[in-house]
């Protein structure tokens, strides 16, 4: 439906454009989702710590192949004695006394290897990679939330932008309102109430623009504190919000398990329990170890007092051998961490089904928000066109006296509700659709 609007409406509409443009100021940079997505996923604090976390666990990934490696250790040691010595004998004669010095020097090679633990090592191995591939699904997961919060949170930039934009279209029927009625009450057709009203009316929605510029700079502080102030000082956004209106919902219940990095979280840690009771279990399995020495030692007595002792003296070989340690009895510490890793990996598997039950139900309540929303907003996309042309035939109506200013008031405070509930409806659509692809995993591209 085409509706034509008078030409002071017109005009009033390219000044409020032009007013509104002056206030978001020339050099205002327009910024795209995309980017601000890029922006926040660059620089969005909790996506940085989750990919420092990520970090840690990759460093143990990379040196978790030395738990099969043996460990070989060097050791060296020069020792200077100065001590008084006495010696007693059968024979008094020979009975001594005075100061002995030496100097020791001694040098070794120690080598261990464990050969089997009942396979903890093996354990250990799988459980490190486990919390590996962790860390990178919490990174993904990290991502999946931000994006989520950067869409609400920019086209709720938007959805205010909208309002006030209609809110200056309601402007202008009041400011026709306001010289409909002086002229009347310069020709004396018209009351002064109905002037003060309509004064009243225009002043009224004066303060709503104003409220709602204050409402549009804070969501931009809000979103650019989400990006790490990364923003300009002042940018606008996208002027529509678009909104997929095909999702259907066995498309998201398909394979979730798979695609929700929550719930794949939840699966790994879930694995890392279970290899950690393998663990603890394998702390009751003997141990076989391989172990090797060379030692070299020298005694280079410089002072002695007993006639019998050497005054040099050097030694030095190898050694090696295998060591079996069976474990008995260890105050039943090992029993006691088994029974607390099996209760362990009973909590992650009641953490993880309780999660998807949370999830599946999360999936079916949005969708039922999503399938609601774009129904209401079908309508209201409809009924906003009545709306508008309702006001324009009442403001003609009221221009004519046909109408009092009551009626045209009544339609003025239709369209704007009509506004309301639709720029609502294309928000709480994109947030349902928006939440939707993030249970998905979807919106990580």
């Amino acid at each position: 439906m085409k509706i034509k609007l008078p030409a002071s409406l017109l005009t009033y509409f390219f000044l409020t454009g032009c007013l509104y443009a002056q206030q978001a100021g020339p050099q205002a940079e327009q910024v795209t989702l995309d980017q601000v997505i890029g922006m926040a996923l660059e620089r969005n604090f909790d996506v940085i710590l989750a990919r420092n976390t990520a970090e840690s666990y990759a460093a143990d990934r990379r040196y978790a192949n030395g738990a099969f490696l043996p460990q070989l250790n060097a050791q060296g040691a020069v020792i200077w004695n100065n001590n008084e010595q006495s010696l007693r004998f059968e024979d008094a004669t020979r009975n001594n006394s005075g100061k002995a010095e030496s100097k020791n020097t001694a040098a070794s090679v120690a080598l261990n290897w464990t050969l089997f633990d009942g396979t903890r090592m093996f354990a250990t191995l799988d459980r490190i990679k486990t919390i590996n591939a962790m860390g990178q699904l919490a990174i993904k997961d990290q991502m999946v939330n931000t994006i989520a919060n950067v869409i609400t949170g920019y086209y709720d930039i938007v959805r205010q932008k909208q309002q006030l934009k209609a809110i200056l279209e309601q402007m202008a029927v009041s400011e026709e309102r306001v010289k409909l009625a002086d002229r009347k009450l310069q020709v004396g057709t018209g009351g002064k109430p109905e002037l003060l009203q309509a004064r009243v009316d225009y002043n009224a929605q004066r303060t709503q623009a104003l409220q709602q510029e204050a409402a549009i700079t804070s969501l931009k502080e809000q979103l650019n504190t989400m990006v790490g102030q990364q923003l300009p000082s002042v940018y606008e956004v996208a002027d529509t919000i678009v909104v997929n209106l095909e999702l259907k919902l066995e498309d998201i219940q398909t394979n979730i398990e798979t695609t929700n990095f929550a719930l794949q979280t939840l699966n790994l840690n879930t694995e890392a329990a279970r290899l950690s009771l393998h663990e603890r279990r394998a702390e009751m399995s003997p141990v076989l170890a391989f172990n090797a020495a060379y030692n070299w030692s020298e005694t280079n007595n410089t002072l002695l007092i007993n006639p019998f002792s050497a005054l040099f003296s050097r030694s030095n070989g190898y050694n090696y051998g295998f060591t079996l340690t069976l474990p008995i009895l260890n105050n039943f510490v090992t029993r006691r961490n088994i029974q607390q890793a099996n209760i362990f990996l009973d909590r992650q598997r009641v953490l993880y089904s309780q999660a998807k039950v949370v999830i599946d139900f999360s999936v079916r309540n949005a969708y039922v928000n999503y399938d609601n929303a774009r129904k209401v907003l079908l309508v209201e996309e409809e009924n906003i066109l009545f709306a508008k042309d309702n006001v324009f035939i009442a403001l003609e109506g009221f221009k004519r006296g046909i109408i009092t200013y009551i009626e045209l008031r009544t339609a003025q405070q239709s369209l704007a509700e009509a506004y309301t509930r639709l720029i609502n409806a294309r928000y709480l659509s994109k947030a349902a659709e928006t939440e939707l692809l993030r249970l998905k995993g979807a919106l990580l591209k």
